[in-house]
């Protein structure tokens, strides 16, 4: 096998089976006006539906998880149909779809929140920054309410329904957001999580959440359609990072990841931020399919498949502004570059309306 090949070869993976080794990396584009799945965002998903998995943004299981403006949801009847029609659009270009179930946690503002709903976290520690409001523009992050037992079983049990609405609606799968400081991170990290309960203190006790939010979404819809994101290491959203243990801590973390026999392991692995001792024991320690996501190029993808560090390679950037983007680097086509100005103004603009590369240079190559 060649390099070549890897990139573009099928993998075998039950319900999550691809057609090749491309990922699109989940990436918050504030485009559902009122958290609802749109006309505008099935476009830009169908443009991309060469790779052979596409992850959606970061979509909130709950009201209380929109600490974003303009990001969807997946709780309610006219959501899940919205996602079902997207399904189907990137179906059509022989893709599966796996819908990033993300609650935002102590990252958002109530001016983003829909009526009635309030900011949660592990405990009443506020994040250090300010976040984007469309009614007062930039606000800071106050503190988040401690969560309480019956927030607990109740965000648990909304992730589960999310993923039987994901699932019922026609995606193949979900991916659990615990990577980037949003609430399943933050129950891992000890800047975030300072709770002197059974959540809270030792490793093993803030990993406790995650792994029942695992649990419970593997007995809705099934542990091979459940992948999950984690990024040690990180500092993204005030959290600790390069804390004593935090390497062990991650792999303990993926040996009980491993044992439930999830569809994959997304693991952000950006080059220079996380060691590369962490990235070698993740995948010593998680025999299944493993993701890998950090600035990848198709060179470094390419390497990284054929030495056996993953076994599907994800890409965020690089679909901003080619949605063609698996038949460009199959062909060696150049690249093109997104405007950072439009990632979350609402609309089209820097959004769906990035052409494909012009289709007769393409015959042509």
């Amino acid at each position: 096998m060649t390099t070549t090949q890897s990139l573009f070869q099928p993998l075998s993976a039950g319900p999550l089976s691809l057609g090749n080794r491309i990922a699109m990396a989940p990436m918050t584009r504030s485009r559902a006006p009122g958290n609802v799945p749109n006309a505008v965002m099935r476009e830009y998903y169908r443009q991309r539906n060469g790779a052979g998995m596409v992850i959606t943004e970061g979509t909130a299981s709950s009201p209380e998880g929109l600490g974003y403006a303009r990001i969807p949801g997946l709780f309610n009847a006219e959501q899940a149909a919205g996602w079902g029609e997207i399904a189907q659009a990137v179906h059509e270009g022989g893709g599966k779809l796996v819908i990033q179930l993300m609650h935002t946690g102590r990252i958002g503002h109530p001016e983003n929140l829909p009526a009635g709903a309030t900011m949660i976290g592990p405990s009443a520690v506020a994040a250090v920054g300010q976040i984007w409001t469309d009614t007062a523009g930039m606000q800071p992050h106050p503190a988040p309410k401690a969560m309480d037992d019956a927030d607990l079983t109740r965000v648990r049990d909304e992730y589960a329904q999310a993923a039987r609405l994901a699932v019922a609606a026609g995606a193949d799968g979900v991916e659990l957001h615990a990577a980037n400081g949003y609430l399943l991170a933050q129950f891992l990290n000890p800047k975030s999580n300072v709770r002197d309960d059974r959540y809270g203190g030792s490793a093993e006790n803030r990993r406790r959440f995650v792994l029942e939010v695992v649990d419970a979404v593997s007995a809705a819809i099934g542990a091979d359609r459940v992948g999950i994101r984690i990024s040690p290491f990180n500092t993204f959203n005030d959290l600790a990072s390069g804390y004593p243990g935090e390497e062990a801590d991650t792999l303990a973390l993926v040996r009980e990841l491993a044992a439930r026999k999830l569809g994959y392991l997304h693991l952000i692995a950006t080059p220079g931020a996380v060691p590369d001792s962490t990235v070698q024991g993740v995948r010593a320690a998680f025999p299944g399919v493993l993701m890998l996501a950090g600035n990848f190029d198709r060179d470094r993808a390419e390497a990284a498949l054929a030495d056996g560090s993953a076994d599907v390679i994800a890409f965020a950037r690089g679909f901003i502004a080619n949605p063609d983007l698996p038949k460009r680097m199959r062909l060696d086509l150049p690249l093109a570059s997104f405007d950072a100005a439009t990632l979350y103004t609402p609309g089209v603009d820097g959004y769906s309306d990035y052409p494909a590369y012009d289709a007769e240079s393409i015959e042509a190559a």
